[in-house]
């Protein structure tokens, strides 16, 4: 709030017109405060250097697609393209709308992806039937559409929406099953006959359908996705936080964002939406915590040198620093997640050997640096890397813009204003700046980079004016109801009519001219 001792009718006005303000004064979270004060201030520039040599060592740039291995193409390796190329797309979002150059190559790589099908072997097989990003595995498809939908939401274009809506509308959601123990759905892992529901497949269905319900508002998407939950909440996840047996790091992180995700969209009761609050903390805590996930140290550990195995982490990143920068989580949970991602980031960078840059591989284990052969050097592991450090870089980036802009907030909300000098023509830019930022801190997860970036130049800018008229005010001369003359706030008599908009003084009271 701008501050006065008020005169008590004054201040129930001023809570009234600008209620807002008090009650956002706030808005930058302890949460923030606290991960603002662990940022190193080179993630950017490591980001940079790591996607470049993930693109440098393992892309196809032609294709937009990764080999599995350095120089080694593998026609079958599918679903992992869906996380090679989030990788991209997390670097596209971050220099979008700073480094247009950059971001339309990245943007150049993701349009190849797409239109090169992901390497999708199966669309390529002839009398398949599979004519795009369709597979006999459930689970290839539904990573597939998870990515197909973050494209959408870092670029805008709906074509990317529309194909994931179509793999889950014609392929994914009809293979589903009714379970009538649980009243919930379970998918096949593949269209083999007795093939089975596995955590694999469950977790990015049902963050997928809470997505499209997200995108479209078809409540069919919000009961398909109510659904799934049930099935895995109830038959497959264990009750200590595992999410599946043995614990993997990507489906802890993907059920983990399926829960963040419902919690926002359920039209369930405020103690389901609790649960699935908690739910969300609870799977992403186990992967960083668990001496089953971990070194014993909150390193995530070495999972296994196939594709497959090693690109397990890049799922898990994404999602835990999609939940450190939601205002509706805990506060607690967020600060302590985000001081283990951080820990994990600078570990696995102290390990790179940089030496032959752009020529760099991440080991599986990240506490070591990689000492095997180039032909050997895998894609998932620097996948995951790289997945850390642009996932740092973008949560570093988020927190630092609601940290200075929520400081510049504050500074701004002590100004001494009252509410009737708020009419003031002058101060008309000053509170719409004002309202932007609150607007911004409240639901920080709606706005760009750019968006913060101006919304703390258009404060600044018009912080001066509001603060030099704020000082005017404090030093106004005293001015008894007898003295007749008229005095702008700086004490100078003024004569004539009061035609130049602003406030004045006269009789002992204030006037205001628009």
């Amino acid at each position: 709030m701008m501050k006065r001792p008020f005169h008590a009718f004054v201040f129930v006005l001023w809570i009234i017109m600008f209620g807002g303000y008090f009650s956002k004064a706030l808005a930058q979270s302890a949460a923030i405060k606290s991960i603002y004060r662990t940022i190193d201030d080179t993630y950017e520039s490591k980001a940079d250097s790591m996607t470049n040599a993930f693109i440098e060592s393992f892309m196809i740039k032609s294709k937009g697609i990764f080999n599995d291995r350095y120089n080694q193409y593998a026609f079958n390796a599918y679903w992992t393209q869906a996380h090679a190329i989030d990788v991209i797309v997390y670097a596209y979002e971050r220099h979008k709308d700073i480094n247009r150059t950059l971001a339309s190559k990245y943007l150049s790589y993701i349009r190849s992806w797409y239109n090169n099908k992901a390497n999708n072997y199966a669309g390529a097989a002839q009398g398949t039937g599979y004519k795009m990003f369709e597979n006999p595995f459930t689970d290839d498809m539904c990573w597939i559409t998870l990515t197909l939908l973050h494209i959408y939401e870092a670029t805008g274009t709906s074509m990317y929406a529309t194909a994931a809506k179509g793999v889950f509308d014609n392929f994914i959601i009809k293979r589903a099953n009714e379970d009538e123990e649980t009243g919930g759905l379970w998918l096949p892992w593949n269209t083999d006959p007795g093939s089975g529901p596995n955590a694999c497949t469950q977790s990015p269905a049902t963050l997928i359908a809470a997505k499209l319900y997200q995108k479209y508002g078809d409540a069919k998407y919000l009961e398909y996705a109510k659904k799934l939950y049930a099935y895995t909440s109830k038959k497959i996840v264990k009750s200590d936080g595992r999410v599946e047996e043995p614990p993997l790091t990507y489906t802890q992180g993907t059920f983990g964002e399926a829960c963040r995700i419902l919690y926002h969209v359920t039209d369930e009761s405020l103690s389901i939406k609790n649960r699935y609050k908690t739910q969300a903390y609870t799977y992403l805590n186990y992967a960083f915590t668990s001496g089953r996930c971990t070194n014993g140290n909150n390193i995530l550990r070495h999972e296994g040198t196939s594709g497959d195995q090693s690109i397990f982490k890049a799922v898990l990143i994404p999602y835990a620093v999609n939940f450190v920068l939601d205002e509706d989580m805990s506060s607690a949970n967020r600060t302590s997640l985000s001081k283990l991602i951080l820990k994990n980031t600078s570990t696995m960078w102290k390990n790179l050997d940089t030496t032959r840059y752009p020529l760099v591989f991440c080991n599986y284990d990240w506490t070591s640096p990689y000492t095997g052969p180039d032909s050997e050097a895998s894609m998932g592991a620097m996948c995951s890397g790289a997945s850390l450090m642009e996932n740092s870089a973008r949560l570093c980036r988020a927190v630092t813009d609601r940290c200075e802009l929520g400081t510049l907030y504050d500074k701004c909300s002590s100004l001494d204003i009252e509410p009737g000098e708020a009419d003031a023509p002058e101060l008309s830019a000053f509170f719409a700046a004002m309202a932007t930022a609150e607007e911004m801190l409240a639901s920080p997860g709606n706005y760009t980079t750019a968006q913060f970036k101006q919304a703390k130049e258009d404060l600044e800018a018009t912080y001066q004016t509001a603060s030099d008229f704020a000082a005017g005010m404090s030093h106004a001369p005293a001015l008894s109801g007898e003295d007749d003359a008229t005095y702008d706030l700086s004490g100078r008599k003024t004569s004539g009519t009061l035609s130049r908009p602003g406030i004045y003084i006269t009789g002992g009271r204030k006037i205001v001219v628009k």
